[in-house]
């Protein structure tokens, strides 16, 4: 469902986010997006993430990325362009074994807000929570507060999530009118 959202508002020669770039899944898929004449920033605060989501892009061939070896909370110092889409997966980064470093809850809300600052006109962001862990969990009840209060004549705010299933993953769609 990540990729239809995106796909409505990404094209190629557009700019791009991952605020978590992880393994370098989400950041492959949006350097294939805005191909060639396109820009992808993507953001991780742990050097196995940018070291693995390099080598996946060097694999592929792209040079159309910024890899950032920062929290997403500095996306301001970055990033000075506007986005059409951007992603982020919350929690820890798979496959590691480093589940005690996880996104927290205030660089998150500092990034996203940084993020819906950045969005340019009939852009998409997209955040996904992994509730299953409790700072997870907190994590997501602390954004659904905060994207209760934004103005709908600015943002259009969706949840979406499996209704019988409250510990699995859910994401907010966030997009600009």
């Amino acid at each position: 469902m990540h990729k239809a959202f995106i796909r409505a508002h990404l094209g190629a020669g557009d700019v791009a986010v991952d605020f978590t770039m992880g393994n370098g899944n989400d950041t492959e898929f949006l350097c294939r997006t805005v191909g060639e004449n396109g820009k992808v920033y993507a953001f991780d605060i742990q050097a196995d993430a940018v070291e693995s989501t390099r080598n996946r892009l060097e694999g592929c061939g792209f040079s159309n990325y910024t890899l950032i070896h920062d929290s997403h909370a500095n996306v301001l110092e970055h990033v000075k362009e506007k986005f059409k889409a951007g992603m982020f997966n919350l929690g820890y980064l798979p496959g590691h074994g480093h589940h005690e470093v996880t996104t927290k809850r205030e660089s998150t809300l500092a990034a996203v807000k940084g993020a819906m600052s950045l969005m340019d006109k009939d852009a998409v962001l997209l955040v996904a929570v992994y509730p299953g862990h409790e700072e997870g969990k907190l994590e997501g009840e602390m954004l659904e507060e905060y994207f209760g209060g934004i103005s709908r004549f600015e943002y259009c705010i969706t949840k979406v999530n499996i209704v019988n299933s409250p510990t699995s993953p859910f994401f907010f769609v966030i997009e600009t009118k």
